[in-house]
């Protein structure tokens, strides 16, 4: 069995991806996240902070430790805002490849939007009709506007909710003079999605992994079952416990939110702003039908190298 390696260097977690890719199947082997929050400390400062460089080198030194124990064929590292906004992002890149022979292919945010709708379109059935794709990310946000044949718009944004949180610096607990700040902030640098969106009529959200992941688990914990979510590759949310969940968040302090189930702790901080982001669009756009695909970055890039040429450099582990 060919076996390819997925690493997906986001602003707030490193993923890793490994699958099998045979003819008639593809199993997922080993699938893992590490908090390495490479924006802290720096991100509004366009550097990677000292201690979030090392977290980031010392995770990637746990991936090719585990890359290589399960004999992998190929590996793809990607990375995103963070790295490629970072004036000491190609120090970064260079040492990653000098001393752990792992290439990082740094892309803009057109191609991870791209990446992001090849991996939506795995997991969700997005049909005919045009829906909103939002990947909130810690350095940046990307919409997308696609059914399931066609991608008809797509943008990257600086509204990593790891950004915001660090341009912003909301009180514990958010004011709401603080939120309606980042609300006009957003109307200001979204207009253009605004009217994308409008114009093809969008009236369904489809949020990828992160933050949506998140909130998902919070709602099944709550009915029961924490891991329910994740059986299936779409997740659905009823509005009313949505609505339920963001308030609680909203009113909580830090403390509060680390005690709440489902909440992992890399989010505990930015699921505040994401929240914000989430209820601004849903607001903006009058959409009430909010869903999840659990399928994003690392999923894309899995299909586009398995089923296109491309460009992308792999690593010589």
């Amino acid at each position: 069995m060919r076996k390819i390696g997925i690493i997906d260097l986001g602003t707030n977690t490193f993923n890793l991806l490994i699958q099998g890719m045979d003819q008639e199947s593809r199993k997922i082997l080993h699938k893992e996240k590490i908090p390495v929050k490479l924006g802290e400390g720096g991100i509004t400062k366009g550097f990677i902070a000292d201690k979030a460089y090392q977290r980031g080198i010392d995770a990637l030194t746990k991936y090719k430790e585990t890359l290589l124990t399960h004999q992998v064929d190929e590996c793809y590292a990607f990375a995103t805002s963070a790295i490629r906004c970072a004036d000491n992002g190609k120090q970064f890149v260079n040492e990653v490849k000098s001393n752990l022979n792992i290439h990082i292919n740094v892309i803009d945010g057109d191609q991870e939007a791209s990446f992001i709708y090849e991996g939506v379109k795995q997991a969700v059935n997005l049909e005919d009709k045009p829906k909103l794709i939002i990947d909130i990310g810690g350095g940046s946000t990307e919409f997308i506007i696609a059914n399931q044949e066609e991608c008809f718009w797509k943008k990257s944004y600086q509204l990593g909710a790891a950004r915001l949180l660090e341009q912003f610096k909301p009180s514990d607990p958010i004011k709401l003079e603080e939120v309606e700040a980042m609300e006009a902030y957003f109307e200001e640098q979204l207009g253009d999605m605004i009217e994308m969106a409008e114009t093809f009529e969008i009236d369904c959200l489809i949020g990828s992994s992160g933050s949506f992941d998140t909130l998902a688990e919070m709602i099944s914990c709550r009915n029961g079952s924490c891991s329910d979510w994740e059986q299936k590759s779409e997740f659905s949310f009823i509005m009313q416990e949505y609505n339920l969940i963001q308030r609680e968040i909203y009113g909580s302090t830090l403390e509060e939110r680390r005690k709440m189930e489902g909440l992992i702790p890399m989010r505990v901080d930015m699921i505040v702003i994401a929240v914000i982001i989430i209820n601004f669009v849903l607001k903006t756009l009058t959409i009430h039908d909010m869903r999840l695909s659990s399928y994003a970055l690392k999923e894309g890039v899995i299909n586009t190298v398995n089923t296109k040429s491309h460009p992308w450099q792999k690593s010589l582990l």
